[in-house]
């Protein structure tokens, strides 16, 4: 039966819904944070400009322990279970940028608004330690420097994701995480960047990540990052060094 000229086809569109997924995340390798410090946020509102040479000779480029204090996403005043935090958008976009190498039938743009991480900070077990490594800067010369950054070596979190159903289910986004936490990971030199291999994690239940809940709460925390342990012999030494040749030149 031929269709008449001045027939219609009715649109049809299905009712979109919102899923909501609770998932535990455990670290495969150690987490370096890269917050930005509150002096450098500060200097980037209020530049006080380049140093003269007589204040370059009087002041010291590094202070490794306020640096290491510095580099963590913390949460202020005593509620909560973790003084660490870390951005909810970090393992968004972690999630995201693996549909580059997913069959997934959509583009990253598309599945940016397909899934959401509820909340802006998402609450991080685990007991940080002092690491130091050498660095090469981002000028013409490539300068080598000193990065004093809070490494946890185990570490979880628990995420509260929702998604659009039924463009998504359960098992699609647990297959998006588990990329995303293998190819790119969170925080500094993570496996995104292609060289470090930091930040890695995998889906874990609360039954496994039980150990690290216990011991990287918020008390253990809050000694740590007053009174750090070193991550690495390396560190150990570097910090050593420095510490001795502040008190030589009476810093």
């Amino acid at each position: 039966m031929k269709k008449r000229a001045n027939e219609v086809n009715e649109v049809q569109i299905e009712k979109l819904g919102v899923g909501v997924a609770s998932v535990w995340l455990k670290g495969m390798t150690p987490l370096i944070y890269n917050a930005m410090s509150a002096k450098v946020r500060g200097e980037l509102l209020l530049p006080k400009g380049k140093k003269t040479a007589a204040e370059k000779a009087t002041t010291l480029k590094h202070d490794p322990l306020a640096e290491y204090r510095a580099s963590v996403y913390r949460r202020m005043g005593n509620v909560g279970e973790t003084r660490l935090t870390f951005p909810a958008t970090a393992f968004k976009n972690a999630a995201i940028g693996a549909v580059r190498h997913l069959d997934a039938g959509v583009t990253m743009v598309q599945m940016k608004q397909l899934i959401w991480v509820c909340g802006d900070i998402v609450s991080v077990y685990g007991v940080p330690q002092l690491h130091m490594a050498v660095v090469r800067s981002a000028d013409m010369n490539k300068t080598p420097d000193v990065r004093t950054r809070a490494i946890l070596p185990e570490w979880c979190c628990r995420l509260k994701i929702q998604f659009v159903k039924p463009n998504l289910n359960e098992t699609a986004l647990a297959r998006l995480l588990e990329a995303g936490g293998l190819l790119n990971g969170v925080g500094d030199f993570r496996q995104e960047k292609g060289k470090g291999n930091y930040g890695q994690f995998e889906i874990s239940s609360e039954a496994e990540c039980r150990d690290i809940i216990s011991r990287g709460g918020m008390n253990a925390q809050d000694d740590a990052l007053e009174s750090p342990e070193f991550y690495d012999s390396e560190t150990a030494e570097l910090y050593g060094w420095y510490v001795e040749e502040r008190k030589r030149r009476g810093r």
